[in-house]
């Protein structure tokens, strides 16, 4: 069994695949990651399928963490960049869940204190 985190980073067709001792140290790397994609995040609204999507309905990056206990006993989480450039972190992988911010908490710092919890 792993006794890693792993860190996965989508941005269009690239994914990115980084492992780290610590919940800490792979928070870290993700706030970095998604601060350097937010640039080449924006989108613009699409039509597809007789739809309108808007920019905060498409997700630009999503980077998810996975805890040590493989695929099925470890914590999962991410974040969520949409095209708009807001951030929204949520646990789970299959069933997404929104973590809900406190007051003045980031999108990460959410991430990390329920994780921590886990």
């Amino acid at each position: 069994m792993a006794d890693h985190w792993t860190l996965t980073v989508r941005s269009g067709p690239r994914v990115q695949r980084m492992r780290f001792p610590t919940l800490g140290e792979t928070i870290d790397a993700l706030e970095e990651r998604i601060d350097a994609l937010a640039p080449e995040a924006r989108r613009h609204a699409i039509h597809a399928a007789g739809r309108r999507y808007d920019p905060a309905r498409q997700v630009a990056v999503r980077a998810e963490i996975a805890g040590p206990g493989g695929l099925l006993g470890g914590p999962r989480g991410g974040v969520d960049m949409r095209g708009d450039g807001s951030v929204e972190a949520y646990t789970g992988r299959v069933k997404r869940r929104l973590v809900p911010l406190l007051p003045g908490e980031s999108a990460h710092d959410a991430l990390r204190r329920v994780l921590q919890e886990v």
